[in-house]
């Protein structure tokens, strides 16, 4: 058997818990391995408990879940966070993302939806609904006269860059431009390293941000 994704939920209302406890239980990829109900829990726990994955609310008392994203992400690279919240406002979401979320998914996505989301974070690739997509893209249009973008980047990494924001994995990307994927990912290391990018996610931006991937790609 597959290792079990190891999470920590957190969510202040204690009927989403249930819920997502409840959605994830039957799955025997999924180990739940704590819940909170606030971004210092969450921080507190996730050091503690050590999850893969941290099913992140945004909007909760005291520090939020932008805050606890960004202390769990600067304090511990491997452990992946999922925001899973009810609100799709650009500026929240680009928040989350910015400060190193893997992911985002609504409220009201499917069971299946959910688990989707999980395995796609567990395995470091991003994960954003199409609805989230658009706003993402819509924010990062260049405005006109903006700079061409990643002169520092080499013809390949640039591929790579494209094919990363295309929702591509390193076994797909391999296939693709014909190299291994352990040479994807010594690729995307590097890259992700000169333009300062925590996570596939952010790697996606930067193609928008640039010019490098569009909405049509």
């Amino acid at each position: 058997m597959a290792e079990r994704i190891r999470l920590l939920i957190i969510d202040d209302h204690r009927i989403v818990r249930e819920g997502l406890k409840t959605f994830l239980a039957p799955n025997p990829r999924m180990q739940i391995v704590g819940e909170g109900q606030d971004g210092r829990e969450a921080v507190e726990l996730a050091a503690r408990l050590k999850p893969d994955v941290v099913l992140m609310d945004l909007v909760m008392p005291g520090m939020d879940g932008i805050e606890a994203t960004r202390q769990i992400t600067a304090c511990l690279p491997q452990v992946r966070v999922l925001i899973i919240t009810s609100f799709t406002e650009e500026e929240r979401v680009m928040g989350a993302i910015q400060v190193g979320a893997a992911g985002y998914l609504l409220k009201d996505s499917s069971p299946q939806i959910l688990e989707e989301a999980i395995e796609a974070v567990y395995r470091g690739e991003s994960y954003l609904p199409p609805s989230i997509a658009r706003k993402v893209i819509h924010s990062l249009r260049r405005p006109e006269g903006s700079a061409p973008a990643a002169l520092s980047l080499t013809p390949r990494e640039i591929e790579i860059v494209k094919l990363v924001a295309m929702g591509y994995t390193n076994e797909e990307i391999a296939e693709a431009i014909y190299i291994s994927p352990r040479t994807v990912s010594s690729h995307l290391w590097r890259l992700m390293r000169k333009i300062q990018a925590d996570n596939r996610t952010q790697v996606a931006i930067y193609a928008f941000r640039h010019g490098i991937a569009t909405q049509e790609s």
